[in-house]
């Protein structure tokens, strides 16, 4: 069968008489101790097929047990995004081969899940419906090398929860704003390390064209996107995709399909399978899992505060504006920090300006994560103090940082070592001044003639002079001092 074309990135996104509409399944690997169905470790790192047993083997007559912690796990995902937990629900095998799945099937949920109808609110407001969250396990592993296949069953049977979207979303900027949100939550709720490099959080994409008319084109879907960048890069390619098949007069066909980034385009992989082709039937080795609820009100009471509501408390709490608290709620553990850092120097404000700038803008340079910060949040409040208390300029601060960044050595410790404290000394700046201005007497001139905007100029070349060391605001009273006597 001929593959049709991909779409060129220069057709234009949304054409007005046709509507996108979008849904993302979802796939957590829950940090659970041990497996969904058996005894069997999850450490990452080990050596292939060290960590299996007979059951994520798939070797006959074995019976699978399921994983209390991540049924909890679930039940947590649940009410955090206001889905009904069922109090019965039932586990199915769902048949397909691949030669990482062992049993010729894989335990998931179908008619019955654990979590339904649930919703997630973009930061627009938006609210984007969840049709079902469910526990499933995952397959294992191939290992390509240059003449041959190997399987590691390490990650054979490894909990996941699949987060199901309703069709509610209409443009992949929201698919990424949803996808962000659902990685937060989970990483608040500690249910999943997030890590997306490693496929610890991943998602499908499931995408068609409303015709004009109404009615629904074919779906397809866009497999294993495991970056925020790459869903909106991937939605987009395959929206152009088939736009440009629509606007041509060709059929889409129901089909999987993978993003290449290097070519940005979606790369056909496989006719998409009907429901009818797992063939679904009820797991007769697991009875109905029954959550009372009893279980469910003692888990909603070990909940933590969730983004939602401590982006709120953070703008009355600590008078940010609503930006800047979304920015530091995306991550439990930046909000944690700043929290910590106010409770040493009490200013919020400048915490939070130090953070997202400075600090975001070294971690983007040297591509690290925010948990590799060396940083302490006393050393970094320490730091927004000095240069409150005149100690050191907020230039020099910036350069202390970025030493404090790589070394994690507190900022008093490289002021000191490298004499980097604020001249505040009145008799040295008057020599500082004295100089700029015997150095430039061409401004000096003009300044008298009354272009009195050089004064800035006179500044910079005091605080170029002292390498950033001279107080800014002493500086300015003394050479406003000097330079008014001239006029005088």
């Amino acid at each position: 069968m001929n593959e049709p074309p991909n779409g060129s990135t220069d057709i234009p996104l949304f054409r007005e008489e046709y509507q996108t509409v979008i849904g993302l399944e979802i796939h957590c690997q829950l940090s659970t101790i041990t497996k969904a169905f058996c005894r069997c470790g999850t450490k990452e790192g080990q050596a292939p097929n060290s960590q299996t047993c007979p059951v994520c083997q798939g070797l006959p007559g074995v019976l699978p047990v399921l994983n209390k912690k991540a049924v909890e796990f679930a039940i947590r995902m649940g009410l955090a995004t206001r889905c009904q937990i069922a109090n019965k629900s039932s586990f199915a095998r769902k048949n397909y081969f691949y030669p990482d799945m062992p049993k010729g099937y894989q335990i998931t949920q179908y008619e019955k899940p654990i979590c339904q109808s649930g919703e997630i609110v973009l930061p627009d407001g938006k609210s984007i419906g969840i049709s079902r969250i469910h526990l499933e396990e995952d397959a294992g592993k191939n290992l390509h090398y240059d003449q041959y296949s190997l399987v590691d069953l390490n990650r054979a049977g490894i909990p996941l929860l699949e987060i199901v979207s309703d069709p509610d979303i209409r443009t992949p900027h929201e698919a990424e704003l949803y996808m962000r949100q659902i990685h937060s939550l989970v990483r608040y709720l500690d249910i999943c390390q997030g890590d997306l490099e490693k496929g610890h959080f991943r998602c499908d994409a499931n995408v068609s064209i409303r015709n004009p008319d109404g009615s629904l084109g074919i779906r397809t879907e866009v497999k294993n996107v495991n970056s925020f960048n790459y869903i909106e890069k991937a939605l987009t390619a395959e929206i152009n995709r088939q736009m440009e098949l629509i606007g041509s007069g060709r059929a889409v066909r129901q089909e999987t399909r993978t993003y290449d980034e290097k070519t940005n385009q979606t790369v056909f992989m496989r006719l998409k399978e009907q429901e009818h082709d797992y063939r679904y039937f009820p797991e007769p080795d697991l009875p109905t899992l029954v959550i009372d609820q009893q279980w469910i009100q003692k888990v909603a009471a070990d909940l933590p505060e969730l983004p939602e509501k401590k982006i709120k408390r953070f703008i009355n709490k600590y008078k940010l504006r609503k930006d800047d608290a979304v920015l530091l709620c995306v991550n439990k553990q930046v909000a944690d920090y700043f929290e910590k850092v106010v409770s040493y120097c009490n200013k919020p404000p400048l915490v939070c300006n130090w953070m997202l700038g400075e600090m975001f803008r070294l971690m983007n340079k040297t591509k690290r994560d925010f948990f590799q910060i060396v940083i302490s949040p006393a050393q970094l409040a320490e730091l927004i103090l000095m240069i409150e208390n005149g100690i050191i300029s907020g230039k020099i601060g910036k350069n202390v940082l970025e030493k404090m960044f790589e070394s994690g050595k507190s900022p008093r410790k490289i002021v000191n070592l490298e004499g980097l404290n604020q001249i505040s000394d009145q008799e040295v700046l008057d020599e500082l001044i004295d100089k700029v201005l015997n150095n430039n007497q061409k401004q000096l001139d003009l300044y008298r003639k009354g272009k009195t905007n050089l004064f800035d100029f006179f500044v910079g070349q005091v605080m170029k002079l002292s390498d950033g060391k001279a107080n800014p605001a002493l500086v300015q009273k003394i050479l406003k001092r000097k330079l008014d006597q001239d006029n005088s």
